[in-house]
């Protein structure tokens, strides 16, 4: 008996290794990384594949994501704002920025950023007191701290003086506000309330798609023409729920434009795919004639029911186009190898890199993982500084004083290959010169890491940093 149990055990160790090498669309350290989990650990490592090592979706909600796009994209034919075509280098930027979501770049944007802080919550907080018509709002993580409940409170003022007010978050991330008395109270006076990717019971879901998949944007629409794209929760800067981190240091902006009806666009999406209700009709509306002192952007919407593609291929194709300058903020630094290689690439041929990062991590995971990567990224010339005044977790890219991408996708694996995001792409001097002052001041706050203090650190710090890089591929 016991011998039959080894050899059914080994055999299916066999099978799962097998189904690892075979699997399409993995990149070969991901399938390497698998194969070392599985042999070394075969109980654990059988477990651990069979919840995390493929992304699997439900597949009526694989079809109805294809049922919805399409609806989307008959109505939003009326009402498409003219694509324009960017000039040089730009081109195959935004070609690339193209692919995952679909959207064309589109002209005649304007952009406000938001002070720092929880200041910055006010700016929508306040128009969602002068809508007119609908306020759409969707984020990761939203809490019932203060500015929670702002928000809350404004959606309820909206609500009733008859503004179609509807709020969808993430089941997981948001699990603190769906529990708490905001969350009804809001479903009570009208608001319609919607949990993305719900967690459901998780021995039942399992045997249809993987349980990590998070609805990670952060988006609000009000009456088609104002939208708000950036990294901030709906939540305080100090964070209660990690607050020894604190203050998070976010960024928000809000855009007028026809790219927020590229922003519609994907908030409907998600909302059409989680609750059946037909808004199609908020797409056809014509878009208004774009400002001849517009800048050009375009959306970038990913997620894991499409990975050949995502921000990854976008911000490679940004550094590639460099001559002077690319500054990255992140939070999390755990990159595929292409778009490591390539911010190597772009300082060892004289651009000026700067990667600003947290002095310390909210995951310690991460944070190795994160600094297994510096003695390479110092060694080709990359300025790393460490934000020193609480969490840096701004997502910004911006390249030679004219290109930018702000938005909810970090610099990691999980961003690229398992959570739905979605960022702004844009070319302009000034907006870009704005968030370049940004991320100047993040870098006043921040100490520089120098090649000295990496490599003077213990062996089993860079034991422990190598180590947890080996799983890199699969975080």
């Amino acid at each position: 008996m016991t011998l039959a149990l080894v050899t059914l055990g080994y055999l299916l160790q066999l099978a799962i290794v097998a189904r690892a090498l075979l699997r399409d669309g993995l990149a070969p350290t991901g399938r390497l990384g698998w194969v070392m989990v599985i042999s070394a650990l075969p109980g654990v490592g059988i477990v651990a594949y069979l919840l995390f090592g493929e992304v699997r979706l439900h597949r009526a909600d694989r079809q109805r994501m294809v049922e919805v796009r399409a609806r989307l994209s008959a109505a939003s034919s009326a009402g498409r704002a003219r694509e324009v075509r960017p000039v040089g280098t730009d081109v195959a930027v935004f070609a690339s920025g193209a692919v995952p979501g679909d959207f064309a770049p589109v002209g005649g944007n304007r952009a406000v950023l938001l002070p720092e802080g929880d200041a910055m919550m006010d700016d929508p907080v306040a128009a969602i007191d002068a809508a007119r018509d609908h306020v759409h709002v969707l984020f990761y993580i939203w809490l019932p701290d203060a500015t929670g409940t702002d928000m809350a409170e404004a959606l309820m003022r909206a609500t009733a003086r008859g503004v179609a007010c509807r709020v969808l978050v993430d089941d997981h991330g948001s699990r603190h506000l769906i529990r708490s008395d905001l969350w009804r109270r809001m479903g009570d006076a009208g608001v319609h309330v919607v949990k993305a990717a719900p967690v459901g019971n998780p021995l039942i879901s399992f045997f249809y798609q993987r349980l990590d998949l998070r609805n990670h944007r952060k988006i609000i629409v009000i009456d088609n023409t104002h939208g708000w794209c950036g990294s901030r929760n709906c939540a305080d800067a100090a964070f209660r729920i990690k607050a020894r981190y604190a203050p998070w240091v976010d960024i928000l902006m809000r855009f007028r434009g026809p790219v927020v009806r590229q922003l519609q666009a994907v908030f409907l999406q998600d909302w059409m795919t989680h609750r059946h209700e037909d808004l199609s009709h908020l797409l056809a509306v014509p878009v208004p004639a774009e400002a001849d002192n517009g800048f050009v952007a375009q959306v970038i919407a990913s997620g894991p029911d499409d990975m050949d593609t995502g921000p990854a291929d976008t911000i490679c194709a940004m550094i590639f186009s460099a001559r002077e300058q690319v500054w990255l903020t992140t939070p999390y630094y755990v990159p595929n190898i292409a778009l490591h290689g390539a911010i190597c690439a772009a300082a060892r041929r004289g651009v000026d890199v700067v990667l600003i990062l947290p002095a310390r991590n909210d995951s310690w995971v991460i944070g190795a993982a994160s600094e297994s990567l510096y003695h390479e990224l110092l060694r080709s010339g990359v300025r790393i500084m460490a934000f020193d005044e609480g969490l840096i977790h701004s997502k910004i890219v911006t390249v030679d004083r004219r290109l930018a991408l702000i938005g909810s996708s970090n610099l990691d694996h999980r961003s690229f290959d398992l959570n739905y995001e979605n960022c702004i792409l844009l070319s302009d001097p000034e907006v870009t010169a704005e968030l370049d002052a940004r991320q100047q001041s993040y870098i006043d706050r921040a100490h520089p890491v120098l090649s000295e203090v990496v490599r003077n650190w213990s062996i089993l710090r860079r034991l422990r940093n190598n180590t947890v890089a080996l799983a890199s591929p699969l975080l």
